[in-house]
């Protein structure tokens, strides 16, 4: 099952969605939080209302989350070498995943128009990912059990400010503007993706190929990745885990590349979906 959160008739609603039309849950459950808290039984048997047309509805980021989104630094080895190249450093892997968090204010909507500081930074760079949703209340969950704590994935663009993510050292500030955490356009059931480890992921920008890998180039899967969040740190249902970019990033480009006013950028992920975003630099 595919569910969305959008915007129709002055109200914002979570429902379900095939792809052509949209189908609300009742105003009680209008967020994924809601129905998350529902036992299963009752997920099954929630009312709906009238299905409407998803080309006149407005699609919102699927799941608000309650608390910073997880993200995972250089976890496809491409990329990782990629980054190291352009900074003229000797690749180092970590032996655990590298993590970072980037502020639920920055979250935005799919297709929507990303509205971007040109004051505060000239470096706006992409990062196509593949992000997981939590479905369960989790801790020290093994890697053999990971797998049944998520709901569904979803596709997020990490958008990134270089400098200031050179400048400050760690990395929340030049992760964390408005704007920057596209997220959409709905979230996919765990059921229905399937191997998660084996999708196919590509970034266009303005039409051209940037971005073009399969997950299965993630140098820590992600079992490895909920385990070694989980540890001693509880997961709750809604959560969003950002799970790493593949090369092709525009700062490790010769010369670099970075998003320009009235760029279009465009993220698919095979059995996941396609997140587009317009840039307004500012």
């Amino acid at each position: 099952m595919r569910f969305v959160r959008f915007h129709a008739g002055g109200n914002t609603h979570f429902g379900t969605t095939d792809g052509t039309h949209v189908t609300p849950f009742v105003p009680e459950i209008a967020s994924l939080q809601a129905y998350l808290a529902l036992a299963p039984d009752e997920r099954s048997a929630i009312p709906t209302g009238e299905p409407l047309a998803l080309a006149d509805v407005e699609l919102l980021a699927p799941v608000m989350p309650h608390k910073n989104v997880f993200c995972v630094g250089r976890n496809y080895l491409a990329h990782a070498e990629e980054g190291a190249r352009a900074a003229g450093v000797e690749l180092k892997l970590p032996p655990v995943p590298t993590f970072f968090t980037k502020a639920p204010t920055a979250v935005a909507n799919p297709g929507a128009t990303l509205h971007l500081d040109g004051t505060i930074t000239s470096e706006y760079d992409y990062e196509a990912e593949l992000a997981i949703v939590i479905g369960s209340r989790v801790r020290d969950v093994s890697e053999e059990d990971a797998l049944a704590a998520i709901f569904g994935y979803t596709c997020l663009n990490d958008v990134t400010a270089r400098d200031l993510q050179r400048l400050h050292v760690q990395w929340f500030k030049g992760k964390s503007l408005d704007d920057t955490c596209p997220i959409g356009p709905w979230i996919v059931t765990a059921d229905e993706v399937g191997d998660a480890q084996a999708l196919d992921i590509k970034l266009t920008l303005n039409g051209v190929a940037k971005q073009d890998s399969n997950t299965r180039h993630m140098i820590f899967d992600i079992k490895k990745i909920i385990a070694s969040l989980s540890r001693g740190m509880t997961l709750e249902p809604g959560d969003v885990i950002a799970t790493g970019t593949p090369d092709g990033v525009g700062f490790a480009r010769t010369p670099p590349e970075f998003f320009a006013n009235g760029d279009v950028v465009e993220i698919e992920i095979a059995k996941v979906g396609s997140l587009r975003n317009t840039i307004a630099i500012a």
